[in-house]
């Protein structure tokens, strides 16, 4: 009941939540619950990341030459637009991170779209498993508390 990851880490110093005070064990559930809200915003952070590389690469997938020459909306910010024309389809300019840009052409410009899509994904998933893990932390943790309650009550 006490012992919970399933991944014995070299750097973790091993607790019986058993050993521990009803006020220490509170301020460890009051971690474990940070620390799964900002698991839960990173996670909303990578969903809308991954969105924006899936969007893209489906953009590029309908971007081909017969497209070329049509008046198109280019976005200034958020809000605001100005008229413009397609000239050339084979290549695109992508946005790699922190304002810089790569011009690449379609396919390679796919394949990073993929390729970062792919790597969120796996980061996402990492993510859920120690989420996972907290929360069965959290849940040992609060039956652990219930316990001691109980037994305070009946002493």
């Amino acid at each position: 009941m006490s012992q919970i990851s399933s991944t014995k880490q070299p750097h973790m110093q091993e607790i019986d939540l058993a050993t521990l005070n009803i006020q220490q064990l509170g301020t460890l559930k009051q971690r474990v619950d940070q620390e799964l809200e900002a698991f839960q915003d990173s996670l909303t952070s990578l969903k809308v990341a991954q969105q924006k590389f899936q969007s893209s690469n489906e953009t590029l997938q309908n971007l081909d030459a017969s497209v070329e020459g049509k008046d198109i909306l280019v976005p200034l910010t958020g809000s605001m637009y100005v008229p413009g024309k397609l000239v050339e389809t084979s290549n695109v300019i992508i946005d790699i991170g922190t304002r810089y840009y790569v011009g690449k052409d379609i396919p390679s410009a796919r394949d990073y779209f993929q390729r970062k899509t792919k790597f969120v994904t796996e980061q996402m998933e990492k993510i859920q498993y120690l989420g996972l893990e907290k929360s069965q932390l959290r849940d040992a943790i609060v039956e652990i508390i219930q316990m001691k309650l109980n037994q305070q009550q009946h002493a």
